[in-house]
């Protein structure tokens, strides 16, 4: 099983060196997919701490981990917001119960005039558009419900998030059961550890008596041998 981490900003693979060399998390693409090309078709697990990011590089990682050929599943343990939300939709996902998930509609920095801003409100709404599939595909949702859902920035607890399909399960949610031998075994106590010393002990003695017999037996034989001869 090999495991991803889906850490800190979501950026462009052009942006990484910057980020490693003042040692703050982030995730790029090519962090995803080199460890996926290494898998080969083995299970991953993915786990998503991040506030989000570039939507275009969160898009490449959601269809990277969609396209993957093997079993891919998410962890979210301690948030998955706006571009991260979009990658925790690339599979089976369980949310720790203290974690959180948001969901929003794409934002960006314009200038220009009303030409200009006009255009890229409508840029805008089709960006939010396009990654309201991921949402859709995951849950069943219609996609006015998801577009509503993201122009209202919504935060989701574990629960929350679980009561709209946008995860599978809550993490611990769901004890391992117990076992026959875990319920039955219990250590030897005290008394018992002393009878089988004891018993141990007796054993021993015995064991050593009749190594004692053999041995006295075959060097009587061996005296009587002596004589003969």
């Amino acid at each position: 099983m090999r495991r991803i981490n889906i850490y800190g900003s979501i950026i462009p693979n052009d942006y990484k060196w910057y980020f490693d060399w003042l040692e703050e998390d982030s995730t790029c693409p090519r962090d995803v997919t080199k460890i996926l090309d290494e898998a080969n078709g083995e299970e991953v697990e993915v786990y998503i701490n991040s506030p989000g990011g570039i939507i275009e590089a969160g898009s490449e990682i959601y269809t990277a981990l969609r396209e993957y050929n093997g079993n891919v599943k998410i962890k979210i343990v301690g948030q998955a917001c706006s571009a991260a939300s979009i990658i925790a939709m690339a599979g089976y996902s369980e949310m720790s119960p203290t974690a959180l998930m948001m969901v929003h509609c794409v934002s960006t920095r314009a200038s220009g005039n009303h030409a200009d801003m006009e255009h890229t409100a409508e840029v805008l709404r089709t960006a939010d558009d396009a990654l309201s599939n991921a949402y859709v595909a995951k849950t069943g949702m219609s996609k006015e419900e998801v577009l509503q859902m993201m122009e209202e920035e919504t935060w989701l607890t574990a629960e929350q998030a679980k009561e709209k399909g946008l995860i599978d399960g809550i993490m611990f949610e769901q004890k391992e059961p117990l076992k026959l031998a875990a319920c039955s075994f219990e250590l030897p106590s005290e008394e018992q550890l002393n009878k089988v010393k004891a018993m141990m002990k007796e054993q021993s003695i015995k064991n050593d008596a009749s190594t004692f017999l053999i041995q006295k037996s075959r060097l009587k034989l061996l005296r009587l041998k002596g004589e003969r001869e």
